[in-house]
């Protein structure tokens, strides 16, 4: 699959808005989760066609609600600090191009423990992988 420049673009912003304080390793585990979105295999996928389409779909990644906080950095608005956008630029290359493999076990969801509550669908999904402040899930119905 041919990922654009824009679309590596769009993954590494979202990587900043998401898990920019997880270094690296924190990274690529949701830079996995957002490709093995990409690739699950379906047609059409809800989730959207993509990295593009799959992190900017709405209510998805919070970073890209327009209420969020990260909105305006992901937009260009204010400016994202070079070294963090490189390092998330890093993590995304290195999964787009299969250069790391998958430390989630196949997740394609995840929550910040940093929620006051974990969302309702934790409850039934099966946890892949505890890393940092994200916790990783696969099976989710």
């Amino acid at each position: 699959m041919s990922v654009t420049e824009k679309e590596r673009d769009i993954l590494a912003r979202t990587l900043y808005g998401e898990a920019r304080g997880e270094g690296v390793t924190g990274q690529i585990a949701v830079a996995w989760t957002i490709r093995n979105r990409v690739n699950d295999g379906k047609t059409k996928s809800w989730w959207g066609e993509g990295y593009a389409g799959v992190c900017q779909a709405p209510y998805q990644f919070s970073c890209w609600n327009k209420t969020d906080p990260n909105y305006q950095f992901l937009t260009s608005v204010k400016q994202i600090p070079f070294s963090e956008l490189g390092q998330a630029r890093i993590a995304a290359n290195q999964v787009i191009d299969g250069k790391v493999p998958d430390p989630t076990g196949g997740a394609t969801h995840y929550y910040a423990l940093s929620m006051k509550k974990p969302p309702a669908w934790a409850a039934k999904a099966k946890q892949t992988l505890k890393l940092g402040g994200h916790v990783f899930f696969k099976d989710v119905p």
